[in-house]
């Protein structure tokens, strides 16, 4: 059964194209590793290698562990509803806004 953050591993790889062995080979850990992040249950990551398959799939820790965001509180009622959908959203999608907002913020 898998774990949510194995969850969001396996989907996070799928959304950008990757094999167990693409991950393996662009995060320095072994096919094996990751197979079983994203199926043992419960996980037991590495911090370094967790940051290593993160920078692979170009995103953080915190989305690839499911860390709420701290200043909920502080956001603006629309903001929240905006992160809500966004966090509903597919890897693949969630990337391609990702992706926009950088070009704006350029």
């Amino acid at each position: 059964m898998t774990t949510p953050m194995g969850g969001r591993i396996n989907a996070a790889r799928k959304a950008k194209g990757f094999t167990l062995d693409q991950l393996a080979e662009k995060s320095g850990c072994s096919k094996s590793y990751i197979w079983e992040l994203e199926n043992k249950n419960p996980p037991r990551p590495s911090a370094d290698k967790l940051a290593s398959i993160a920078e692979a799939l170009g995103t953080t820790v915190d989305v690839l562990i499911g860390t709420p965001i701290n200043n909920v509180a502080d956001l603006k009622p629309e903001d929240k509803v905006f992160f809500r959908k966004f966090s509903g959203l597919d890897p693949a999608k969630q990337d391609t806004i990702r992706k926009m907002i950088d070009l704006w913020d350029d």
